[in-house]
């Protein structure tokens, strides 16, 4: 039971919200797709939010050292990582500091190597580019494939965009893959972009390893793109920020246009500053809340659909689930909304080859996710 005042509203308020998550489809589809949580968000972060509004604090953006300061104390505390400070950027989203990065870095109409199955995203972020995507799918064990990502470095793709932890299969890569990944990317003159946007969210059976905390390999080869907007779940608020730890990836980051910063919103600059300086208990409730979940879907999974693979994430709130068995293959998600009206991620989104998969949030109250369960049953039936 829930009994960390972590909670979701009831489905007939929920629907009541205005975010994509229960817009897209009609009020009587159950939507289990966008990666949002439903739980109501942290009261400092509330607070903050109401404070800056009543006092008509709503200008353009300016400068905001509280993000450094903050997200400094929280990586210190949690990951025993010393950011420098200096080297951390505003960025509206982390899409957006994906993507001007590139584009500042001339990688447009290039090559980036992905790791399938892989964030939606990533395949739009470079499609903005109009950028090549060359998929190293992750191993069967979900591990880094450090040989083929090599050949493809060693064939002259000079950038990796890394997303760890790995959504959607919620795999916190080890600090041994991640080293190696380091020495193969310096090797190559290679750089990585770490989307880590997941990794407060990482259970306590699971560590998470910043890449620049990887030795000066990872360094000097390395940038850091994130927020507190999943963690603590805010991402309608638009603010991200990328983080650089050695004087050549500075470089790199520093050619990016200065309206990266500007493009940013006040509000979610502030709600950064006030998650990671306050915001250290709620996150540690939701994480528990969160750990619940994971393991009653799996025991409802096995109950109710043995058929289906699951495996426990390491970190964040998404479930992959291999639903071969259904024999639905593409058709799974439109066939689970036209008779259950219950709505799931595809699995071809996050890679044209995993079409027998789906992708399923379970950031809400258990009872939720039964409701859910329910409907698939139905859907199946």
């Amino acid at each position: 039971m829930n009994d960390l005042k972590i909670l979701a509203p009831s489905l007939a308020e929920l629907h009541g919200r205005h975010s994509s998550k229960w817009r897209r489809f009609a009020d009587d589809v159950l939507p289990m797709h966008v990666a949002e949580m439903d739980f109501q968000i942290a009261e400092g972060i509330r607070d903050r939010l109401i404070t800056m509004v009543s006092q008509n604090d709503l200008g353009y953006l300016g400068p905001v050292p509280e993000v450094a300061d903050a997200f400094a104390g929280f990586a210190a505390e949690r990951w025993n990582w010393n950011i420098d400070k200096s080297q951390l950027k505003l960025a509206t989203d982390v899409g957006v500091g994906v993507v001007e990065f590139l584009r500042a870095n001339g990688v447009a109409g290039g090559k980036v190597i992905i790791n399938s199955p892989v964030y939606h995203g990533f395949w739009e972020w470079l499609g903005e580019l109009a950028i090549q995507p060359i998929d190293v799918p992750l191993t069967e064990t979900h591990e880094l494939d450090i040989d083929g990502i090599e050949r493809q470095f060693a064939a002259g793709v000079k950038y990796l965009l890394l997303c760890n932890p790995h959504n959607p299969v919620g795999k916190a890569f080890s600090r041994e893959q991640l080293t190696a990944l380091s020495l193969v990317a310096k090797k190559h003159g290679a750089v990585v972009l770490s989307d880590e946007i997941h990794a407060p969210l990482t259970y306590e059976d699971h560590e998470f390893v910043p890449y620049l905390t990887c030795g000066a390999a990872a360094e000097e080869t390395g940038i850091c793109i994130t927020s507190s907007s999943k963690s603590w779940n805010h991402a309608g608020l638009k603010a991200g920020f990328v983080l650089t730890q050695s004087e050549v990836m500075k470089a790199k980051a520093a050619l990016m246009p200065q309206a990266t910063h500007w493009r940013s919103s006040l509000l979610g600059a502030f709600a950064i500053a006030e998650a990671y300086s306050n915001g250290t208990q709620w996150l540690d409730n939701t994480v528990k809340v969160l750990d619940d979940n994971r393991r009653f879907l799996a025991k409802e999974l096995k109950a109710k659909f043995p058929e289906v693979g699951y495996e426990l994430p390491e970190a964040g709130y998404l479930a992959w689930l291999d639903v071969t068995a259904w024999g639905l293959g593409a058709r799974t998600v439109d066939h689970l909304v036209a008779k259950g009206r219950v709505s799931l991620v595809p699995g071809d989104d996050h890679g044209p080859q995993y079409t027998n998969f789906v992708r399923l949030n379970f950031g809400t109250n258990q009872d939720h996710i039964s409701e859910g369960l329910a409907r698939i049953a139905k859907a199946l039936g």
